[in-house]
């Protein structure tokens, strides 16, 4: 199944919430679970930077990851992209055919 990278920013009045960023993150996961049952996470980070959060997971197709970007935003992020992601090892096969 293809990986796909989400990296999050929380909007102003989310970000000023950390007392109750646990709650908030499992209100979306559970969110993301119901309406995209298919969709398998691997890896959850929160980032020190441009973004808050970058969340690593396998969907089926971009329409899929389209949705898990969506409910973020619907959830209260201010930016979410879902950006495609190539194993470093399939990356290089892609080169050498080039």
């Amino acid at each position: 199944m293809p990986i796909y990278v989400l990296l999050t920013k929380l909007s102003p009045g989310l970000s000023q919430q950390m007392k109750e960023r646990a709650q908030l993150g499992r209100t979306w996961l559970d969110q993301v679970k119901k309406t995209c049952p298919e969709v398998k996470f691997i890896s959850h980070y929160a980032l020190l930077g441009q973004f808050d959060f970058l969340d690593i997971y396998e969907a089926p197709d971009e329409k899929t990851a389209a949705k898990v970007s969506i409910i973020s935003q619907a959830n209260g992020a201010s930016q979410a992209q879902s950006l495609p992601a190539i194993p470093y090892k399939q990356y290089l096969d892609l080169i050498r055919e080039i």
